[in-house]
């Protein structure tokens, strides 16, 4: 079972991505904390994309494509992916990259969160300050104008759903493995 969860930030896709893990047995690839540890760790790959991720904006294609290929191809056998591709334009090289080893995603599900729900989440998560305000307001339209799109080109390829993100994280799950389990059922993932 290869896996992709889209959703703004704050929409819940690393609490959903860890629960998806555990009870699949796959692999979780966050993106995101593959980049933090980066940065954490003051690797040259970190010191790299700081500035990209104290900003809010998004890290260079070629920089993340790089860090993921490793984890994909090792969790071969089933991953949920979180936090990338987030641009269409990520989606095509991944899918390029990834297809003739047979490891590319079979399903995308995407976390559905009001805009006042993830203001008041990524803001509790952070210090409530007008920068951090800003920030998270710069975030949201980025994932806006460039991660959006990619629902359409999902739809598309894959198959995809749509969850409400903003019920209780227990409910959320509960949906999403119904609906993968349909989707099991009818053996559209393996």
């Amino acid at each position: 079972m290869r896996l992709l969860l889209i959703g703004a930030p704050g929409a819940g896709k690393g609490t959903q991505a860890g629960l998806l893990a555990a009870r699949f047995g796959i692999a979780h690839i966050s993106s995101g904390d593959l980049l933090r540890r980066h940065v954490r760790d003051q690797t040259s790959l970190g010191r790299t994309v700081r500035s990209y991720v104290d900003n809010g904006d998004l890290v260079p294609d070629g920089v993340v494509m790089d860090m993921l290929r490793k984890p994909v191809l090792a969790a071969a056998a089933g991953y949920v992916l979180d936090g990338f591709p987030r641009t269409v334009e990520q989606a095509e090289a991944s899918y390029a990259a990834v297809r003739s080893l047979g490891v590319e995603v079979q399903a995308a599900i995407h976390l559905d969160v009001p805009r006042e729900e993830l203001i008041r989440r990524l803001l509790a998560r952070g210090r409530g300050t007008e920068d951090a305000e800003a920030v998270v307001e710069h975030r949201l339209e980025v994932y806006q104008r460039k991660t959006v799109p990619l629902l359409d080109y999902y739809a598309g390829r894959e198959w995809m759903s749509t969850v409400d993100g903003a019920a209780v994280a227990v409910d959320v799950h509960q949906e999403i493995v119904r609906r993968l389990e349909k989707l099991a059922a009818f053996g559209l993932l393996t």
